[in-house]
């Protein structure tokens, strides 16, 4: 079980810094770990607040209507590829059933995550088949019957994405996605999060229940006891001085300037950065003790599959930077033997960047958010390549056809998706050509 085991010492560890709050760099250095070490826990139950707050309840499905727009606001970096069906489930009352449809040949994934956002397992085209099936869910604590899926944290969330192929496509790809069901009884009461550029003190409030909610593993005992000094166990603002309170603010300004606005690829370059792109860590969906990693992911592109399911490359600028800006025009042209290596599909989607390094799709007068190899009436150059144009306002003429609208303003940000990526676009031995500017 890979994130279970769990501490049985965790509460005296994260206790040992009740009786005495260090001052300085340690209490910094323990605010900025903890603040990056909690931040999965938080945005998933900011989603899961947010979820159950529109009508939903846990235990049960709630399906998406339509393929995400500018409109989908609940996670960081949506695709406009699949539709969604999103369920929180409580283990803690005992299992429960996870059913899923029969898929045909129609791709989908079916991703459980615990509330660390690893992916325990992912059911699905590629793991289980194209059938369909029952699957026994159960808890850290429970007993589980043979073949059963165990899940390393009390909550569970899980999340189903079926392709459409189009937009006629749209009605049958619901109809598959209807066919998720989750079995089981109700649930408890769920820890609520806080605003992660809210006070501190709200937000290690927040952490502390959510510890509590779901235990950390084994695993994790070295980096409770480096942000022990803050108590989370029963954390108390008022028992730190000013000069302290000052160091825990300090230690959260280092986090967010580690994590913020660093998106799918990581914060650097380096070996992340290839040919003009930016690959997702190694360990994107799987982060075990990789807790800065899961941290920019948590933030740039929450719940993220591993990348055996699905690989997100960010597109660097010509001057290599993450962000693109400006009013030029661009050009991602794939030669006639290029295109991405898949076995499902692929995409490029177009996102604005937030204030706070998170990126949503932007209204556009043709309503396209995503380009890619179901995208109708492309048109192929005259040797068989394809080019794909990218720019704020309608290139004209024969371009746009093969147009991705950029935002109207600001900057922005495009993903390229590859669902089902074969081994030369996990090895990177195949990488796509840049984005240059025409």
């Amino acid at each position: 079980m890979r994130r279970r085991d769990l501490l049985t010492c965790g509460a005296a560890l994260l206790g040992a810094g009740v009786a005495r709050a260090e001052g300085g760099p340690a209490l910094r250095d323990a605010a900025r770990e903890a603040w990056i070490y909690t931040l999965p826990l938080n945005e998933i139950a900011n989603v899961r607040a947010r979820i159950l707050g529109l009508g939903a309840r846990a235990n049960a499905f709630y399906p998406q209507r339509a393929l995400a727009g500018p409109e989908a606001r609940t996670v960081t970096t949506p695709n406009n590829d699949t539709v969604y069906a999103s369920a929180f489930i409580d283990l803690s009352k005992g299992p429960v059933t996870l059913v899923q449809p029969d898929l045909g040949a129609r791709y989908a994934s079916f991703a459980l995550m615990d509330m660390w956002s690893d992916n325990f397992a992912v059911l699905g085209t590629r793991t289980t088949g194209p059938e369909g099936g029952r699957f026994t869910l159960v808890g850290p604590d429970e007993a589980a019957p043979g073949n059963a899926l165990r899940s390393p944290t009390p909550w569970v969330w899980a999340l189903a994405r079926v392709v459409v192929n189009g937009p006629a496509d749209l009605d049958a790809a619901r109809a598959v996605l209807g066919g998720y069901r989750v079995e089981g009884g109700p649930a408890g009461v769920a820890a609520k999060g806080a605003r992660r550029d809210g006070p501190w003190q709200d937000y290690f409030r927040a952490a502390s229940a959510l510890l509590a909610e779901t235990p950390p593993p084994a695993t994790d005992r070295a980096v409770l006891r480096r942000i022990a000094p803050l108590g989370l166990e029963a954390f108390d603002p008022g028992r730190f001085t000013l000069a302290q309170q000052a160091e825990v603010a300090a230690g959260v300004a280092d986090a967010i300037a580690l994590v913020k606005g660093v998106g799918l690829g990581g914060v650097g370059l380096g070996a992340d950065a290839k040919d003009g792109w930016l690959f997702q860590p190694a360990d994107t969906g799987a982060f075990f003790q990789d807790y800065l990693g899961r941290a920019r992911v948590a933030l740039g592109g929450l719940a993220a599959l591993p990348p055996e399911e699905a690989m997100y490359l960010t597109a660097l600028a010509p001057n290599g930077r993450r962000l693109f800006d400006g009013e030029g025009l661009y050009r991602l042209r794939f030669g006639a033997d290029q295109t991405p290596p898949v076995d499902a599909f692929w995409s490029l989607t177009m996102y604005e960047a937030t204030a706070d390094g998170q990126f949503f799709m932007a209204a556009n007068r043709i309503d396209r958010y995503a380009i890619g190899d179901r995208t109708p009436g492309l048109v192929r150059d005259r040797d068989g390549g394809l080019s794909l144009w990218i720019s704020r306002s309608d290139p004209g003429g024969a371009r746009t056809a093969n147009w991705l609208p950029a935002p109207a303003k600001g900057p922005y940000s495009m993903v390229l998706r590859l669902y089902l990526p074969r081994p030369a676009a996990i090895s990177r031995a195949w990488t796509p050509p840049r984005i240059e500017a025409a």
